[in-house]
Formats: structure tokens, C-alpha cells, sequence
């Protein structure tokens, strides 16, 4: 258990003659937050029942809503990551050398991103377009090397800020495809190191789904701690009828409370070449509901020949698909009354807590949104860390 770091480790009580220590209060758990984003990782670390001293973001936009939530983040550092030591941190969170610390962040996802297997040569959507025009083409194979990105090299500097801060435990996230065949050395690499030196590390694979977040988000973790093995923390919901967890959060149930006026927002307004479409796509489907094989009277589309996401509508019954950073004009998830999903609503579906203050422009809290941890997600994979550091 931790002492107050303002106070003396203990002090002696009179009991009959017998001078008896007796701890000081205790204090939370500090925690350092790096690539903080909007800072869904260092909301869940407080859920958790940590203090979060210190943020460390580069994006100014970010930065200022991390500063307009400080109750949640610390001190704010608008800095490179690559640029700061492990002392730079220990000093901004103040903490001395040897004081207990968990570091938690995801790194950059963009380079580890399913979207990157198909943007580098176009392959993909070659091969769309064929199908489309009714053209036998060989569907390509995935690539398997991975394309030169600077970004890839900060889950190292990640690392680094572990071991340079003397962390004794931490929480690293990021998205599925790390694990794809041409990401997985930069996710082996990393935990082999943390392991070299003494960290004992669980990796889980979670869908935030059946961890009360209504949004079928899967994100893969890092847990390391120094004096023992974290636990995997087991799901609390279910999406497939598991005895003894609760079901999942719905969509509907997520946005019920803001489906009112005072929430709209102009860019939530759908008109253009598809919005008829949208219009007709019933709730839960997308695209394909306007295809032959749908059985649609006058298809406009053939299956596989768009993105998945392309006219994805919410059901209300079903946890919401993944919020996306950057969508296009035309990627979901809509929402089932046929309108772009309003930041509020976005915001409820990734868990941040109501009223959490989101700065910038539409885009930039989209962005913001879409790269963000979800906080109760967050809050039991550091919990499983903690329960080992703080013992």
C-alpha cells in the first residue's frame, strides 16, 4: 500500500509504553500518460483509482482538451516523446526517483492499421473497381512487409520512457493488426525487451464490448509489471449470452439522452449523391441492402466492391462498430435516423464521461474520438496492473 509522498513513511503511537507505527494515509497510484490523446487511457487510470500526474501529447488541439479535463490529467506536456527522458517525466509528474509508477499509452496506430495493407499500392481498390466494372481480376494477397513509417519507431521510444522512468508497471495498447505477420516484430520486440529486464508481461486481446462500452471496439494490450504477472481481466458483459455477465450496452441505450435539439449539430445533415441511399439502408446494414444479392429490385451496388463501412447504419438493439478518426463523407457508423453521429453521441459510445469537454472544431473531436482508448476498457486493464504494483 502506499504512503502519502508529502508525509513521513509512519509515526509512532503510545500504546502503553510500546511505540507502534502506524502508516500515513495513503495516496493514490501516480500515472504517467503518454500519447495521451484525448485522454481516454488517463480517465480510465482515475476510474481505476490512480492519480494521473502527467500527460504527454504532441497535437496541440489535443493538449488543450486534456487541459480543459485536468481534473483527470496532471500536468500537460506538449512535447515529442522522442525528445523527453525518463527524468523529464518523473520531474513534471514530481515524483522522486524510487516513488511507485504505472506509464501507460497506446503509440501512433496508423502504421499497424488494416487500412495501411491497402493504401501503399492501390491494389485493393484496383481490384474493387474491376468487380465492379464486371472484370475478372485476381483479388491481391495482403503485404507482408512493412511500409517505412517514422511512427512505427515511437513504440520503441514508448519502451524506452519505461525503462528510462524505472516504471514498475504499465499498460500499452494499440490496434489488432500489431499482430498482423509484418507488424508483429515491432509488438514482440517490445515485450521481449520489457521481459530482458525483468517485467512480466500478459498481452490481452479485448473487445470493448464486453467491458460495458457500447461500441464493439477490439484493441490488443500490453500489461507489465515488475514483482509479478498481471491477470488478463475477465469480461464483465457478453455478446454471446455468457451465464453470469451482463449483456451488453446498446447503441440505443449509449445515445437515448441525446436525441434532442440542444444537441444538433449542422454537420450531422446528410445531402448529396448517396443520401437517398442512406435513407433506404435499414438500421444494423449497409451498402449491401442495395444490392442483388440483398435482394434488392434495382441494385446500385454489387457486394465486395466497397468497404464495409460504406453506409454502415447503427442498429439501436446492437453495440455500435468502431468509431473511425478520419471517415469519409459517406463511411459510418450513421446513425438509424438517418443523420453523421453528433460528437456528444460519439463520445458517449467510446464511454467518456458525460460532460468531459472536447476542444476544437467537428474534425478535430472526431479525430480526437476516434483515436481514443475507451474509457472503462481502460480502467480494467489498469486495474489489472495495479493490482500487482500497488501490493
Amino acid at each position: 500500500m502506499l504512503l502519502d509522498p508529502e508525509s513521513d513513511a509512519s509515526s509512532a503511537v503510545a500504546n502503553g509504553g510500546v511505540s507502534t507505527v502506524v502508516p500515513r494515509r495513503v495516496t493514490r497510484m501516480p500515472v504517467i500518460d503518454l500519447f495521451a490523446g484525448a485522454g481516454g487511457l488517463s480517465i480510465g487510470a482515475t476510474d481505476a483509482g490512480c492519480e494521473v500526474r502527467a500527460c504527454v501529447e504532441l497535437d496541440a488541439v489535443a493538449c488543450r482538451t486534456l487541459r480543459a479535463n485536468r481534473t483527470y490529467h496532471g500536468a500537460v506536456l506538449e512535447a515529442d516523446v522522442a525528445a523527453i527522458t525518463g527524468l523529464d517525466l518523473r520531474e513534471a509528474a514530481r515524483l522522486a526517483p524510487g516513488d511507485p509508477l504505472i506509464v501507460v499509452g497506446g503509440a501512433p496506430c496508423q502504421p499497424f492499421s488494416k487500412a495501411a495493407y491497402w493504401t501503399e499500392e492501390g491494389e485493393e481498390s484496383r481490384y474493387r473497381r474491376a468487380r465492379a466494372a464486371g472484370i475478372s481480376m485476381e483479388r491481391p494477397a495482403a503485404p507482408t512487409e512493412a511500409r517505412p513509417d517514422a511512427r512505427r519507431t515511437l513504440v520503441e521510444e514508448f519502451w524506452r520512457l519505461i525503462f528510462e522512468s524505472n516504471a514498475d508497471g504499465f499498460v500499452f495498447e494499440n490496434v489488432p493488426s500489431i499482430k498482423h505477420p509484418r507488424n508483429r516484430p515491432v509488438l514482440d520486440g517490445f515485450r521481449h525487451a520489457a521481459e530482458a529486464v525483468g517485467y512480466e508481461v500478459t498481452q490481452v486481446t479485448a473487445n470493448a464490448a464486453e467491458y460495458g462500452v457500447a461500441q464493439t471496439r477490439e484493441r490488443v494490450f500490453l500489461l507489465g509489471a515488475k514483482h509479478g504477472k498481471p491477470t488478463a481481466p475477465a469480461p464483465t458483459h457478453t455478446l454471446k449470452g455468457e451465464v453470469g455477465r451482463k449483456p451488453v450496452v446498446t447503441a440505443g441505450e449509449a445515445l437515448e439522452d441525446f436525441d434532442r435539439p440542444q444537441f444538433f449539430e449542422p454537420e450531422e445533415l446528410i445531402i448529396g449523391r448517396w443520401a437517398e441511399h442512406l435513407r433506404t439502408v435499414p438500421p444494423g446494414s449497409n451498402y449491401k441492402a442495395h444490392t442483388a444479392w440483398a435482394g434488392h429490385p434495382n441494385p446500385s451496388f454489387v457486394t465486395e466492391t466497397r468497404f464495409w463501412n460504406f453506409l454502415l447504419k447503427l442498429s439501436p438493439d446492437r453495440p455500435s462498430w468502431t468509431i473511425a478518426a478520419s471517415p469519409g463523407p459517406w463511411t459510418g457508423p450513421f446513425h438509424w435516423a438517418n443523420r453523421r453521429l453528433r460528437t456528444v453521441e460519439m463520445a458517449a459510445l467510446q464511454g467518456f464521461p458525460e460532460g468531459y469537454d472536447l476542444i476544437g472544431g467537428r474534425r478535430d473531436k472526431v479525430r480526437q474520438l476516434g483515436n481514443a482508448v475507451p474509457p472503462p476498457l481502460a480502467r480494467h486493464m489498469v486495474e489489472a496492473v495495479l493490482a500487482i504494483v500497488d501490493r
